[in-house]
């Protein structure tokens, strides 16, 4: 039996102990179906003396009842327990660094805010929160490292998030988990993690052509955002300032939140979710922005303040 490799990050080991009481609760259940059914088996097997013929109350009512009630206080409890690892790991600290991840057959591209890139690894400093924004060039991937044991879809035409902290140095499987293509089996990659002055040295080291927010900032104005989205603009479109993070009233009668993934789709897909009071004018981004350039769009807009002034 291969023994998973050591846990690395700090939802690994909560992670570890729901698995393993899974496995052992599930394990004892095979166990005492298996006994049962060896038990009836010798003793009702052909030719023995058993009484074939009077049905008899094999247990009490109450018995009866009593397992029922733990089976259904069993099922609570592991919806419980998983649902609780998961919730607890679910939101990223306000204080993540992002990294803007691509996948494409069949290659992971990494973008650090500063505008640095990687292909094929990511560097990470130790201790400290990362948040990864995932999207893909063409099919469904999935990113997946057994060390921190967690694993993420990478699905097109969205942005998935994932989030982990390191609590190890040193390099780290990246695979992808879900077929992909004839190169499915090569796109693997490496988590490097650092402790704080070499990730420092090694961000200041690498090439880089500005960060994702300023090419954001520029882009927002070079695209024609601004033109539209300004609040002094004539043409009556949503202001953007403080929008993420927000409730967004839409047209249907929905209110969604502005997520990376919404702030993503309303420009990929701005018919999809029209904003309450709005006409559907947008232009459709697709095809004219690449990923880089929608990663920036949507970093710079996360980092617009709310004017109530």
């Amino acid at each position: 039996m291969i023994a998973p490799p050591d846990a690395a990050s700090v939802s690994a080991d909560s992670f570890d102990l729901m698995f393993l009481v899974m496995v052992v609760f599930s394990g004892f259940i095979v166990l005492l179906v298996a006994t049962l059914v060896i038990v009836f088996s010798i003793r009702f097997r052909s030719g023995s003396r058993a009484n074939r013929h009077e049905v008899r109350r094999l247990v009490s009512r109450e018995v009866e009842i009593a397992w029922t009630a733990a089976t259904a206080f069993g099922a609570m409890f592991f919806f419980w327990f998983a649902s609780a690892h998961f919730l607890r790991h679910a939101a990223a600290p306000v204080d993540a660094m992002e990294v803007h991840v691509e996948a494409k057959q069949w290659m992971w591209k990494a973008t650090h805010e500063s505008g640095a890139r990687e292909l094929g690894s990511l560097h990470v400093p130790l201790g400290r929160a990362t948040i990864l924004y995932m999207n893909s060039q063409d099919v469904i991937h999935s990113f997946f490292v057994p060390a921190f044991r967690l694993k993420q879809d990478v699905v097109p035409g969205m942005t998935t998030t994932m989030w982990f902290t390191p609590t190890r140095t040193g390099s780290f499987h990246l695979f992808c988990a879900e077929y992909c293509g004839t190169g499915h089996s090569t796109m693997l990659g490496e988590i490097v993690v650092m402790d704080e002055a070499a990730f420092a040295a090694w961000l200041e080291a690498r090439p880089g052509s500005g960060s994702l927010v300023d090419a954001g900032r520029v882009l927002f104005t070079e695209a024609g955002c601004a033109s539209c989205h300004d609040p002094a603009s004539a043409v009556h479109a949503p202001d953007l300032r403080g929008i993420y993070g927000r409730p967004v009233p839409l047209a249907d009668g929905r209110i969604v939140t502005a997520d990376a993934a919404y702030l993503q789709d309303s420009i990929l897909q701005p018919d999809r979710d029209v904003v309450a009071g709005f006409d559907p004018i947008m232009p459709n981004f697709s095809g004219l922005l690449d990923e880089d350039e929608v990663a920036g769009l949507v970093a710079w807009l996360r980092t617009l303040e709310r004017d109530d002034g």
